[in-house]
């Protein structure tokens, strides 16, 4: 059941990028994200960093601040500076690959004080030439983590957002 599910995972993850591409054996592709996650826990934003590719394109789901897709090194790494604001943390859970893609599932929560998230997360990582090429999120409870992010990253007025 759970290999159905996680191989309809990955042909999903394939559809939506549109780019099928050769990297590595599932072993490699599960270490790479074995790896990134003990840089994202360690918060070595640099360690984290090297296993993005250049040209990443991070999708991040819901309706908050911080939501939309993230684009090259720069973008993603300040979106990851971002959740360290706010006490957000990963618990991996599970861990499956094949040549092209690593499906994780997580548990996300952040231990900040006032209003906190803590729920299931899934993450279809593209692995090319050893780097996460792209990073498709999918939240258990998006309505939670839309609230979570609402009250943790308030906008700044509308006058003082659209200033130059």
């Amino acid at each position: 059941m759970f290999e159905t599910s996680f191989r309809a995972l990955l042909v999903t993850a394939t559809l939506f990028s549109g780019v099928p591409a050769m990297a590595a054996s599932p072993e490699q592709n599960r270490k790479v994200i074995t790896d990134y996650y003990a840089a994202y826990g360690s918060g070595d934003m640099t360690k984290m960093a090297s296993f993005f590719a250049d040209d990443i394109e991070w999708h991040i789901p819901g309706h908050h601040p911080l939501a939309g897709t993230k684009r090259g090194k720069a973008e993603v790494a300040a979106f990851f500076q971002q959740l360290g604001k706010a006490g957000f943390r990963a618990e991996l859970i599970a861990l499956m690959a094949d040549e092209n893609w690593v499906i994780d599932m997580h548990r996300g929560w952040s231990n900040r004080d006032g209003a906190n998230v803590d729920t299931v997360w899934v993450l279809a990582f593209r692995i090319e030439d050893g780097k996460i090429k792209e990073a498709r999120n999918f939240s258990y409870n998006q309505a939670a983590a839309d609230s979570f992010f609402w009250q943790a990253y308030q906008l700044k007025p509308v006058p003082d957002r659209l200033a130059n």
